[in-house]
């Protein structure tokens, strides 16, 4: 019971801060002209997202320049924006299917006349993004068994921008505060962060929006807490002597938040009735406009390494991935999702060894991992009982697999001695490797061997291959390995006792190792 409390409080004090905007951080440095009241802040911080649409990449791309300078007027042809009755609102609202209140009033038209009016190109273009994020939304809402109405809550939050950043530090298409992101496990550090992520955010939200309407049974004031956190909406519901009627409370709420349910109503209608008002949605000729696949990476990779190798724009692939800030997949302790779009699927499936390794000492360079502070050492394993340690040179030609066998130590050792990631090497860099006391004497000569040297130590000799005489074997005289992802030859030769890599290598004329693909078949040994 004590453990339910404290988590209760806990829960309530993070909830609280959810919030991202507050007339104090911004009365000081926003032009007020255009607000004329507290309440109408909500308006100001509204055109504020909306502009900011024009900013984006993806939009820039997508629309002219021409059409761009035409955003920045609000005025236009006034004979194509057409005007109704409030009796004709009434009634269009109260079609809309829905579990909210869709009341109507001149808060609600103010908003109205700001979608369909005084912002209609940024509401268009807008309107464009929808075809990308709306069925993400609703999947995550139906999955959750969740209203759909409440897809429209990122409209209001961020005009659908995955990078927005409040003044409080609201971040992404949710606007999740930090403190709310990760008590609904998003994470959040130096490389990743997932409130940018619009489906990790997606699933938060509505684990967030669930856990509201347990609080309060009531849509309207889930939206309201949404915004300016579930302790002030008590507060209010408080000071109205136990109303729970949003408009009951309204004048109760924060100032900043009395706008929000009537901005959300006035979004409900316009994404409804946007063609009875002559909107036209901007199509976004961008990468998020593309059908797109989720590829699932557990290796270090960067984004320009995805890039270079498949032709694909970089910012095209920044642009489905907002959620890597450093262009850094940090898959080292588990795997993260990759969005690409879905014809560049098989071609990653198929050079994905080819993307991992291309140009990966220029972006993870292995120098950087083993440099160690002045006057102190990198830490190491502890040596085996009864060994001795030796240093070898690596050598151009040379890598971790090779090495390994030539000293008669396990890979895994010799990554774990020299702290090593990835298998990466460079020629001059100096290996330390521990080998039997005993036989000290005929390892340290490897250093100084040529490389046919080393491998004649293994009872392997190019000339043997070449004047040896040839038998043929018919292919059900074989064991047979089928590539899967994330596979190499050492990695192969690991499962089967007694082969090396080369000699899978040499068994299947393979002469470039990092063009194994999942699917391919390739001969083991001979069976018996």
């Amino acid at each position: 019971m004590n453990k339910l409390f404290f988590f209760i409080i806990l829960s309530t004090l993070l909830l609280l801060s959810h919030t991202g905007f507050s007339f104090s951080e911004y009365k000081d440095t926003v032009k007020l002209d255009s607000v004329q009241t507290h309440e109408d802040l909500s308006d100001f911080l509204f055109f504020r997202n909306l502009d900011s649409l024009s900013n984006l990449f993806y939009v820039q791309q997508s629309l002219s320049m021409r059409h761009l300078d035409s955003l920045t007027t609000i005025e236009g042809d006034s004979t194509s924006i057409p005007t109704f009755p409030d009796s004709v609102y009434i009634e269009r609202l109260a079609r809309i299917p829905s579990v909210f209140d869709l009341s109507f009033n001149d808060k609600v038209k103010a908003y109205l006349d700001v979608y369909t009016k005084k912002k209609r190109e940024k509401v268009e273009i807008m309107l464009g993004l929808t075809d990308y994020y709306f069925p993400i939304f609703e999947r995550v809402l139906d999955e959750y068994g969740l209203p759909h109405e409440l897809k429209y809550l990122p409209v209001i939050e961020s005009a659908l921008n995955p990078r927005a950043v409040s003044r409080a530090g609201a971040t992404g298409i949710w606007q999740f505060m930090y403190s709310t992101g990760k008590l609904y496990k998003l994470e959040i550090n130096s490389y990743v962060d997932e409130r940018r992520d619009p489906i990790a955010a997606s699933y938060a939200a509505a684990n967030f929006l669930r856990d509201l309407y347990q609080m309060f049974g009531d849509w309207t004031l889930v939206i309201a807490a949404y915004n300016c956190g579930p302790g002030n909406v008590k507060k209010a519901i408080r000071r109205s002597g136990g109303r729970t009627n949003y408009w009951d409370i309204y004048y109760r709420l924060p100032r900043e938040t009395r706008g929000y349910v009537p901005a959300f109503i006035a979004a409900t209608y316009t994404l409804n009735y946007y063609k009875e008002h002559n909107l036209v949605p901007q199509p976004i000729d961008m990468s998020m406009a593309m059908a797109t696949d989720t590829l699932m990476i557990s290796e270090e990779l960067h984004l320009k390494q995805v890039s270079e190798v498949l032709g694909l724009p970089l910012q095209t692939i920044r642009d489905l991935n907002p959620q890597y800030k450093l262009d850094i997949i940090p898959a080292i302790t588990k795997s993260y999702a990759l969005n690409i779009p879905v014809e560049y699927v098989s071609p990653f499936i198929d050079l994905q060894d080819s993307i991992f390794t291309y140009k990966d000492n220029e972006f993870f360079d292995p120098d950087k991992k083993l440099k160690a502070p002045e006057k102190y050492t990198a830490y190491t394993a502890a040596p085996p009982k009864n060994s001795t340690k030796l240093t070898y040179r690596v050598k151009s030609g040379d890598n971790l697999g090779f090495i390994s066998e030539w000293y008669g130590v396990g890979l895994s050792d010799l990554r774990y001695w020299n702290n090593i990631h990835r298998n990466l090497i460079k020629v001059g860099q100096n290996l330390v490797v521990y080998v039997p006391g005993d036989k000290k004497e005929k390892y340290e000569k490897i250093n100084s061997m040529s490389f046919a040297q080393k491998q004649a130590t293994l009872g392997r000799s190019t000339q043997q291959a070449s004047t040896a005489p040839t038998k043929i074997y018919s292919d059900s005289e074989y064991e047979y390995y089928t590539v899967r992802g994330g596979d190499n030859l050492w990695t192969i030769a690991k499962k089967f006792p007694g082969v090396s890599a080369d000699n899978i290598k040499d068994l299947n004329n393979i002469t470039d190792t990092r063009s194994l693909a999942p699917g391919q078949k390739l001969k083991i040994r001979r069976k018996g």
